[in-house]
């Protein structure tokens, strides 16, 4: 019934939720150790995508749904930004009518479906006997289900915002932070030129590591995160005598997309809602830029600061991997494919104190992480702050 010629065994592959650098590192670690191994790699395209589209027809082209992996591709691609097999933030268990693939449309007429009992029947057709998805908390709790049906599972954890438990890393952390220090800096020329306030826009749904992180690099003066709702007239206040302070005669604030007013909600584009029911954030940013020139005349004198404001956005996902996102994707991957090779599933590849290990992946769904404001973040001075560095972590605030 399989669709692949299987050697020791067949692993399958996916990358879902957002792009990050780092994914095709992690593809690679793993494609080259299975090969070696005796093993074929099938990289699922789109995420779960690929696995709810697929048709279980042999002369059927799924070239959009799955293909071979070889050490020659994945070579080529590992030192490369984004990920090869593409990505979706298709949630097989909750499929709407509409979106339901037209072989299927007679079986599942439902306004939302279901679709996991396809899912497991396309990975039996392919021959994948063990299942390595790479991505954030959304893309894994459905990993988490597959588990439960009986698939061997170990998953890579994945997001820019550092927000699956259990882990002190997520693959694209480090490079967004690396880009949202080097953006700032490089900003900060226009904002001194022009005597303004620097209202960047960085993500961050949940969890404020993105902002945070920087901020206490020095890219920033203050940051505002999903955890603290926080009072603009307050912020006006530390903004303008930090530009006061500034020879250059500028200030820069570090907005999170999932930040808020004192008594008000999110800002969203829209009301449409992905597959795991969040609609898509945006417009904080232009909303503190707004108020922080209405307020700063109260603070400077009766004169008014202007602002460039600039949302970091995909800037920060895109391109290549640093070396920090380099190397633990490696390692990551290496790491699943040991756990497989032992015969051990269920698992969540982590990186704890400055160790690398495993947790049961059930740790994705069982908590949130975000940062602890009252270790970390200071809600009067609107930053991170401190008292020692000593035996923390590398990331100083990502640890559970």
């Amino acid at each position: 019934m399989a669709n692949v010629n299987t050697k020791k065994g067949v692993i399958g592959i996916l990358t879902g939720g957002g792009d990050v650098p780092g994914l095709n590192p992690a593809i690679r670690a793993v494609t080259i150790r299975a090969i070696r191994e005796g093993y074929e790699v099938v990289g699922l395209r789109r995420g779960w995508a690929g696995l709810v589209e697929m048709v279980r027809e042999k002369d059927y082209d799924n070239s959009d749904n799955f293909q071979m992996l070889s050490e020659e591709l994945v070579n080529r691609m590992g030192r490369t930004g984004g990920t090869f097999l593409h990505t979706a933030r298709t949630n097989p268990s909750k499929v709407k009518k509409a979106a339901v693939p037209s072989h299927l449309k007679d079986a599942y007429k439902s306004e939302l479906n279901d679709l996991t009992p396809e899912v497991l029947k396309n990975l039996a057709w392919l021959g994948v006997e063990y299942l390595i998805p790479i991505g954030g908390d959304d893309t894994l709790s459905y990993a988490v289900r597959m588990h439960k049906e009986g698939v061997r599972v170990v998953a890579i954890p994945k997001t820019m915002d550092n927000d699956v438990p259990g882990t002190d890393y997520c693959i694209g952390f480090s490079t967004c932070v690396t880009r949202t220090i080097s953006m700032a800096n490089s900003l900060r020329t226009s904002a001194g030129s022009h005597e303004r306030f620097l209202v960047l826009e960085v993500f961050g749904r949940y969890a404020g590591f993105t902002a945070m992180l920087p901020t206490m690099a020095g890219a920033a003066n203050r940051c505002v995160i999903p955890e603290h709702k926080f009072d603009i007239e307050r912020l006006a206040e530390l903004m303008a005598s930090d530009r006061r302070k500034n020879s250059s005669h500028y200030s820069v604030v570090l907005v999170s997309e999932g930040a808020t007013f004192q008594g008000g909600e999110m800002v969203f584009e829209g009301e449409t809602t992905d597959a795991f029911g969040h609609k898509k954030l945006g417009g904080i940013g232009d909303l503190v830029s707004d108020k922080l020139k209405e307020l700063s005349p109260k603070y400077n004198s009766g004169k008014t600061v202007e602002v460039v404001n600039q949302k970091l956005g995909y800037l920060v996902r895109c391109g290549d991997p640093d070396a920090i996102d380099s190397i633990v994707p490696m390692a990551y991957g290496n790491l699943a494919f040991d756990l497989l090779l032992g015969k051990v599933h269920g698992r969540l590849v982590v990186l704890n104190n400055g160790r690398y290990g495993n947790i049961p992946i059930d740790a994705v769904v069982a908590s949130k992480k975000v940062v602890n404001v009252k270790e970390h973040y200071n809600i009067e001075r609107l930053r991170p702050h401190y008292t020692s560095f000593d035996t923390k972590p590398l990331f100083i605030m990502t640890s559970d």
